[in-house]
């Protein structure tokens, strides 16, 4: 190729990307107008390291974490600005900023973060292996989130990162495991087991919940469900495939609020699949699916890690999903049926698509989302950039609430 040549291919390559950037600037603009209407309240923090989970903590307060691989992983208690500590909105607020409350460092990547309840308690979990930290945050005349000892998995050695999920019905309790075979309960403060899964089945877990204090379920990465009953310790764990779970998707499940007063059993179940299949399950019959829809979502980076699906806790049948791209999609799932037809979403924000490159050079990608505990239409995300969003979308904007 001529050297004129080569200066012209390169001329165009340039001029390609600035078409690229030009476009990207009018879509952003675009957006931020519509925002005007879209929203009723849309703020936008920025994290020193970017957070792959959003825990709700004691009075309110959220909780992030970093999960880089270098060591000095921030954990860190903020206390939201006054708009999200009200049911009610309360008029000009001066303050529209996270505080950071305390904080702690962690020396491995914190990939899982749960709050115990009734304690001041916070279990986390990442690689290299299976097992849990305990860390203890300090009382209010201190800023410091304190490491107070760790927790073992069982079996655990070689174990990827574990799952964890808490409850303290007769004591605070973790339920924790990376594979179906190594799922146990330890009691948080005296670190006693009090609960062994009986499976041989190494099926790697992706999300695990516990419905009540006694009940718990357990989903794979390969699309299967498992119920397990506390008191039945030796009574073998039985997984049962997603209903229609595409082969080859790696699958994560949300699980939401029954009826007040009702029980474990009428608990919403959705799984959600990296093709973008959300099926919806009945925990009395989880062979069968109550309904099935396919997003409208593009294929997900990174093995399907963020993937993540969560039920509105004050917004009956809506939930939302993300880990797919920049963007946190709303449904609204009380008219769907078993078609397994597109479902179009009540609302996407797509603000975190609008923010710079993450640490690998490209867009960045919606690593966790959450909801408010009681604000219906308000949520929590953040992205591989270190943006932290929290948004309230206009209710016309949307079928649901």
């Amino acid at each position: 190729m001529s050297q004129a040549r080569r200066a012209g291919v390169a001329m165009e390559a340039v001029g390609a990307r600035e078409k690229e950037e030009e476009e990207e600037e009018e879509e952003e603009e675009e957006w931020l107008l519509q925002s005007l209407r879209l929203y009723e309240d849309l703020h936008a923090f920025e994290l020193q390291a970017p957070t792959r989970l959003i825990e709700w903590a004691r009075g309110n307060r959220v909780c992030v974490a970093g999960y880089g691989q270098s060591g000095g992983n921030e954990i860190l208690q903020l206390l939201p600005p006054p708009t999200l500590q009200v049911k009610e909105t309360q008029g000009l607020c001066p303050e529209r900023d996270f505080k950071v409350e305390c904080g702690g460092f962690s020396n491995r990547p914190v990939y899982s973060l749960k709050y115990v309840p009734d304690t001041s308690l916070l279990v986390t979990s990442g690689p290299p292996d299976s097992s849990l930290q305990v860390w203890q945050v300090s009382a209010e005349d201190s800023d410091v989130i304190k490491p107070v000892g760790a927790i073992p998995t069982v079996n655990g050695t070689g174990q990827p990162w574990a799952k964890i999920a808490t409850v303290s019905a007769r004591a605070p309790w973790v339920l924790h495991g990376s594979r179906l075979n190594s799922v146990q309960i330890t009691e948080v403060e005296s670190r006693k087991n009090v609960y062994m899964a009986a499976s041989s089945n190494s099926e790697e877990l992706s999300s695990l919940a516990f419905l009540d204090g006694n009940t718990l379920l357990l989903c794979c990465a390969k699309g299967q469900l498992c119920l397990a009953d506390v008191r039945q310790p030796q009574s073998p764990l039985e997984a049962v495939s997603v209903p229609s779970a595409p082969c080859g998707e790696r699958w994560c499940m949300g699980v939401g609020r029954g009826p007040q007063g009702s029980d474990s059993s009428s608990q919403p179940v959705a799984c959600l699949s990296s093709g973008g299949h959300l099926t919806l399950t009945d925990l009395r019959k989880t062979s069968e699916s109550l309904a099935s829809a396919k997003c409208r979502v593009p294929s997900p980076r990174s093995d399907a890690e963020f993937l993540c699906v969560s039920w509105a806790p004050a917004l009956e049948g809506c939930l939302a999903i993300s880990g797919f791209d920049g963007t946190v999609h709303v449904y609204d799932t009380q008219s769907w049926d078993s078609s397994d037809r597109e479902a179009e979403p009540i609302f996407v924000h797509r603000g975190h698509a609008f923010g710079g490159s993450d640490s690998s050079g490209g867009p960045p990608l919606v690593t966790v989302h959450t909801w408010h505990p009681q604000k219906p239409r308000t949520l929590l995300s953040a992205a591989s950039d270190g943006s932290l969003h929290v948004w309230d979308w206009v209710q016309s904007c949307g079928k649901c609430g």
